[in-house]
């Protein structure tokens, strides 16, 4: 079972960059172990910031050294960079299609024991509705890497949201079919008459694989997309996949409106209208406790899933 989550990974890319490229540079809001941001900060200090607890502060400050060549990286919980930080988000970065690319740390309900006030059930929704923001949701360490690579590459805009914990690796070191903004695909049972397409993105990718073997063992064809890339959003792959499909499924840690699932539904009603089913998180204030028990308890983990599939007869 891997151990690295997905923010070590992206510390881990910038301290390999850091190196060579002096213009990188990492701020954070008090929040630097949280995103397991210290060795850079300890290996690097004349390229680290440390702000505080002023969120807002430090998007602005990140715009700002953007406009002087910097390539900055802020850090800050989700669920306070996506909601806090908003107008700075919006007026101070996007607004000037600016270089400066915000990590949301520990998503979703990765702070599941701290409650409402720390779940990030929206940011998905809040962030593609900014114009030039683009949106992404790594779903393991390798892609986060491949992510976080390809993102100091470009000097636009980016929102990147990981959660706190490791999570199953999906791909390997010698496997990472990695497209910028390209959903990755992967066949289940291909000869089998029944077929499903599944899209995740996130934490939700490994629920997704797993559901998809179960059913594919139950005679049921199974195409699962790691729609990594929320925005700009992979309709194309969609699109192409979904041809001659019964069901639609989108699994995503995330409040059922703006997310994936909103994008998903939208997609399949104007290009090849069939059943589409959507899993996520509620309408409401998500229950306080440990993450893997909130996912069990709204049955947003694979088990939970397929016993959804089978009872609301969506197979």
């Amino acid at each position: 079972m891997n151990k690295i989550p997905n923010r070590k990974a992206i510390c881990d890319t910038l301290m390999e960059h850091a190196k060579t490229d002096k213009n990188i540079v990492a701020l954070c809001s008090d929040s630097r172990g949280s995103a397991s941001m210290t060795p850079f900060f300890d290996e690097y200090p004349e390229q680290s910031v440390e702000v505080g607890i002023a969120e807002q502060n430090l998007v602005s400050i990140s715009a700002g050294m953007a406009h002087v060549g910097k390539k900055p990286y802020c850090f800050s919980p989700a669920c306070f960079i996506s909601t806090r930080s908003y107008e700075q988000a919006k007026v101070d970065v996007a607004y000037s299609n600016t270089n400066v690319k915000l990590i949301g740390i520990s998503g979703g309900i990765s702070y599941g024991e701290l409650g409402m006030s720390h779940h990030s059930a929206q940011d998905i929704a809040a962030m593609s509705a900014i114009p030039n923001m683009r949106v992404y949701l790594p779903s393991d360490r390798f892609q986060t890497k491949k992510l976080i690579e390809a993102l100091l590459k470009d000097e636009k805009p980016a929102y990147v949201r990981v959660g706190r914990n490791p999570v199953e690796d999906i791909y390997s070191e010698d496997n990472i079919p990695f497209e910028m903004d390209k959903a990755t695909v992967f066949k289940y049972g291909e000869d089998n008459k029944k077929k499903v397409v599944i899209v995740a993105c996130g934490e939700m990718v490994s629920e997704a694989n797993k559901v998809a073997k179960e059913l594919s063992e139950k005679g049921i064809a199974v195409t699962v997309l790691d729609m990594y890339c929320l925005k700009p959003f992979d309709s194309n792959t969609l699109v192409r996949e979904i041809q001659d499909v019964d069901v639609v499924i989108s699994i995503e840690e995330h409040a059922p409106f703006g997310g994936l699932g909103a994008n998903v539904a939208s997609v399949v009603s104007a290009n090849k209208p069939c059943q589409v089913v959507q899993m996520a998180l509620p309408d409401d204030h998500v229950i306080t406790g440990k993450s893997k028990e909130v996912f069990n308890y709204y049955k947003l983990n694979a088990e939970g899933i397929v016993e959804n599939v089978w009872k609301k007869d969506i197979l």
